[in-house]
């Protein structure tokens, strides 16, 4: 048995779809849409940014409102998106694309990110590197929506995350050591991934991905904001319309980019 470390999201592309499968991504995209229409008078091409294996472009393309473009930094998880994609018969775009280096030509009315992926830049200035990259590929007037999640999110979420265990399709088994570190503000997510024999027992190969995730308040969040030329337009707390506050769980932040650019 081999013990194989990988980078984020390479590995862990092929049990990802199992971690999330209590996700309801049909709920998932009903907010965003209502977040888009709430915010924008007529939005139509939309682009997704860290959209891991494109459960949400999928389900917010079945809406057939709007022209997705989706993109992740992984080869591996957009491999995942693009067969998930072809097997639905949906429309989204699927690109391999760091959200720090935005490589398009078109603009679009709307970009998000979503399931804390902001919570991977570890830096307030990384944050604002990628508030940048946005800004650049936004029309006017268009919007910026993501989430992150907060530091009271973090130590609840210890007592489900730690120690979780499942398996996959394709003959993987998983596990997942959590630990929130409140003074350096860093979530570990420690994933061992072994690839299993027709027994189910036998372990073939064993693959390791470590990933760290910088957890955020909400004070900070609206610092980095402030210092841009974004508008604050809301900040929800989890999937309500309601205002987030300092006890909020997960938060998302919607940006809106001035009407004038010059």
């Amino acid at each position: 048995m081999n013990d194989d470390t990988r980078p984020e999201y390479s590995k862990l592309a092929e049990v990802y779809d199992a971690l999330m499968e209590d996700v309801d991504y049909a709920y998932w995209a009903d907010f965003i849409d209502a977040l888009m229409q709430q915010h924008h008078p007529d939005p139509r091409h939309v682009l997704e940014v860290a959209c891991g294996t494109g459960s949400l472009a999928i389900s917010l393309d079945e809406l057939d409102c709007y022209e997705i473009t989706a993109t992740d930094k992984s080869p591996d998880m957009i491999r995942q998106a693009r067969r998930k994609g072809r097997e639905a018969g949906s429309e989204v775009d699927f690109r391999v694309m760091d959200f720090l280096d935005i490589d398009l030509d078109q603009r679009y009315d709307v970009v998000f990110s979503v399931f804390d992926s902001v919570n991977y830049l570890h830096s307030t200035r990384q944050v604002d590197a990628m508030l940048q990259e946005t800004r650049r590929v936004l029309r006017p007037g268009g919007l910026l929506i993501f989430d992150f999640t907060t530091p009271r999110n973090s130590i609840q979420a210890i007592r489900y995350l730690n120690n979780e265990e499942g398996y996959a399709e394709g003959g993987y088994r998983y596990f997942r050591k959590s630990r929130y570190d409140p003074e350096e503000k860093i979530h570990y997510n420690d994933f061992r991934i072994e690839k299993l024999a027709d027994d189910r027992e036998t372990v073939l190969r064993e693959f390791r991905e470590l990933h760290r995730q910088r957890i955020y308040t909400l004070t900070e969040m609206r610092e980095v904001v402030a210092a841009t030329d974004y508008r604050l337009a809301a900040a929800y707390k989890g999937f309500e319309m309601e205002e987030a506050d300092n006890r909020s769980l997960r938060i998302t932040m919607v940006l809106r980019c001035p009407i004038d650019r010059s």
